[in-house]
This record gives structure tokens, C-alpha cells and sequence, in this order.
């Protein structure tokens, strides 16, 4: 258990939706719920406010939505990772939510310990995709356009790109390829840089779409 509670902002138009996110979180050890707010603009705010270091966003809210509170996160730079809680299942909601930025997408009826689980996972720098949304993002053409090996990957870059999707973080990478974690950071940027991708939640999408999981 580490040293300090993870810091969770819940973003959600439904206060009872909140209290019962609450209500859970806060006999978890290691979890603090530190804020909440009703939409996306208030959202954005208490993220900037707080500072923490996980927010649960719905999707869809009045005014600003999910989607746009996470694009807007993403231009200030907010180090916070997002886990998108919703009830909203459709391919026109989850790729979007998941290309703006968000770590992991799960559903609102997901089961108690497993979303306190979910929120230790991207807290860690998991990227956390569910078998049915990798699913729905499989069905999407790419929006990158590449082909299955990739433009100019090296053979330990798709092994890198690989262990991305699969949910490893930089110390797990380094630890099984039995590479420093420098190197594997490097890795990780010149994939990023080759795949023209922001983030290593786009790059495991990549990965899911061109067979690069175990």
C-alpha cells in the first residue's frame, strides 16, 4: 500500500451517483475522495483547484461534457488520469473518450472492488481497456492509417508497444525486457514520435488494433 491515499475527484451530473462513489471510496485505505463536481466545467476547474491524481468522469453531463472536459485537461497539461464512468456503452461514445485522453473506461455498474481496483490500475500508469471496448475500437478504422507493423518500428519497439497495451508500466517494461527504465522511456517517446501519437493511451489503442497484445 503506498505511503499516501490516491487523490479522486468524482465528476458527475448525479449527486446520488455521487454520494454512493463516494460513499464506497472512502472506507478504501488507500483511496481519498478529495473534491467533487457536476459537469465538465467545473470538472476542468476542481482538477486544476485539487490536483488529483485520478478523476472518475461520466461522459455525457449538461454543458460541457466528459469528452470536451477531458480535451481541455489534456491543453493544460493536467497530470491527472482519468477513468471514464459511465453508462453509456456505444462505439460513438467509448473511441472517442478514449482518443481525448482517458485511461480507462468502464461502466457505472461495474462491481464495487473492481472499480477500486480500476482506480489503483491507471493511478499506476495502467491504461485500462475492458475485452468489450477493445472490441468496439477493433470495429473502427484507424485513424492513423498505418499498417500492422507500423511505420518503421524496431522489432524491441513492438515489444515495447506490446507490453503498452497489455497495461505495464515503465518499471514492469524494463523489469521484463531486462532494460533500464531511461531506455524504456526512450523507447516509449521514439514510438510516440513514429506513430505521430500523444500519449500511451492512443499508443495502446494502436497496439490493440494491430495485434500487438498477448
Amino acid at each position: 500500500m503506498a505511503d499516501k491515499p490516491i487523490r479522486v475527484l468524482l465528476v458527475d451530473d448525479h449527486q446520488v451517483v455521487r454520494r454512493g462513489l463516494r460513499t464506497f471510496l472512502e472506507v478504501q485505505d488507500d483511496i481519498e475522495v478529495v473534491g467533487e463536481a457536476s459537469d465538465g466545467d467545473e470538472g476542468v476547474a476542481r482538477a486544476e483547484e485539487l490536483r488529483p491524481d485520478v478523476v472518475l468522469m461520466d461522459v455525457k453531463m449538461p454543458g460541457t461534457d466528459g469528452i470536451e472536459a477531458l480535451k481541455r485537461l489534456r491543453e493544460l497539461a493536467n497530470p491527472a488520469r482519468v477513468l471514464i464512468v459511465t453508462s453509456f456503452t456505444e462505439q460513438r461514445t467509448v473511441v472517442p473518450a478514449l482518443r481525448a485522453g482517458a485511461s480507462g473506461y468502464v461502466y457505472k455498474d461495474i462491481d464495487p472492488d473492481a472499480l477500486a481496483g480500476a482506480i489503483r490500475s491507471v493511478h499506476a500508469g495502467h491504461v485500462l481497456l475492458q475485452p468489450e471496448v477493445a472490441g468496439a475500437l477493433l470495429s473502427q478504422d484507424d485513424p492513423h492509417g498505418g499498417t500492422g507493423r507500423g511505420p518503421s518500428l524496431t522489432e524491441r519497439e513492438r515489444e515495447v508497444l506490446g507490453l503498452i497495451a497489455d497495461g505495464r508500466s515503465n518499471r514492469e517494461i524494463a523489469r521484463a525486457l531486462v532494460l533500464s527504465e531511461k531506455t524504456v522511456k526512450t523507447h516509449v517517446s521514439n514510438i510516440l514520435m513514429k506513430l505521430d501519437l500523444a500519449d500511451r493511451t492512443q499508443a495502446a489503442l494502436w497496439a490493440v488494433r494491430h495485434g500487438l497484445t498477448r
